[in-house]
């Protein structure tokens, strides 16, 4: 299974900072460890590319770091030249991804998932939409018409859902913590909203419920966004999944997208239990899961 990475463009945080930079890289050698990936450094995405969705006059004042400092603060970083190197390759890692999948079944990025970008602004350490300059990008090509998208990291995919309000070719499906951030939500074309508290088992048949609505827009390719902080343990999430749970969510949603023969992208999304080990774990399982269904093998659950 064919991955691309970006953990080898750092940027400087403060001391304290929420967060987890380190996971990146230790996911990429936990994964190393078990094989079976094709790993591959991620291209730097162009200004045009990420133009075709963000504000172009955003996208400038960004690279040139000239945004406003409140603009910087709702992101949630410091600029530097280096997180504007970090981004684009992130950015970069999902449209490398995304074209990789449209021949081979699947492949997957150790990074991406930032879902809280809008047209001129970015949020909740996310600058660019990475998920929706790839489908743009590709729509742009003409190499697919259609595409679906599964958030499910416990914070609405708000950006994608406005970045995509207006376009029925794409389906936008998030589910969600009611209480937590954004606590203004967009209106995706299925938002599943659930209480603080909810174990796997609700979680679990509300999900297997949604995803046949997913396949009846017949999507040329599907991005999961495999947010990891449903986790109980999570310190921004509020939900209680175990990780038990979370490798059952995957199941359901890789067996059925593989089954379909769509294909498929993974991205990261968030993740803050502590230790990070929990985070890396948790990430980790997603994409082995997704190697053993590529090779036809059946995961134990």
């Amino acid at each position: 299974m064919r991955i691309y990475y970006c953990d080898h463009y750092c940027f400087p945080l403060p001391a304290g900072h929420k967060f987890p930079l380190a996971k990146y890289r230790l996911i990429r050698e936990r994964l190393a460890e078990e094989g079976g990936f094709d790993f591959h450094k991620a291209p730097l995405a162009t200004e045009q590319e990420i133009a075709l969705t963000h504000q172009p006059a955003y996208v400038r004042q960004f690279l040139e770091g000239t945004l406003p400092p409140w603009q910087m603060r709702r992101i949630g970083f410091p600029w530097s030249e280096a997180l504007v190197r970090r981004t684009l390759a992130s950015v970069g890692a999902t449209l490398a991804a995304a074209r990789h999948a449209l021949h081979s079944h699947a492949a997957g990025c150790l990074s991406g998932g930032t879902h809280h970008a809008h047209y001129a602004e970015g949020a909740g350490f996310c600058v660019f939409n990475d998920v929706a300059v790839a489908i743009n990008r590709l729509r742009g090509a003409g190499l697919i018409r259609r595409a679906a998208i599964i958030d499910l990291d416990v914070h609405q995919g708000d950006g994608t859902a406005a970045l995509f309000r207006h376009v029925p070719e794409v389906f936008t499906f998030s589910m969600h913590c009611s209480a937590n951030f954004p606590f203004r939500k967009q209106e995706s074309d299925l938002d599943i909203s659930l209480p603080p508290g909810i174990g796997g088992p609700e979680f679990l048949a509300l999900l297997q419920s949604a995803l046949p609505q997913v396949l009846e827009t017949k999507p040329e390719i599907v991005f999961y966004l495999a947010g990891v902080d449903p986790l109980n343990t999570d310190r921004l999430g509020r939900l209680a999944l175990t990780m038990e749970d979370l490798r059952r969510r995957d199941w359901l949603v890789l067996s059925t997208i593989m089954d379909s023969e769509i294909p498929l992208v993974i991205t990261l999304g968030g993740g803050y239990s502590e230790p990070m080990q929990i985070v890396v774990e948790a990430h980790a399982n997603t994409f082995l899961m997704a190697r053993d269904l590529l090779q036809r093998k059946t995961p134990a659950l």
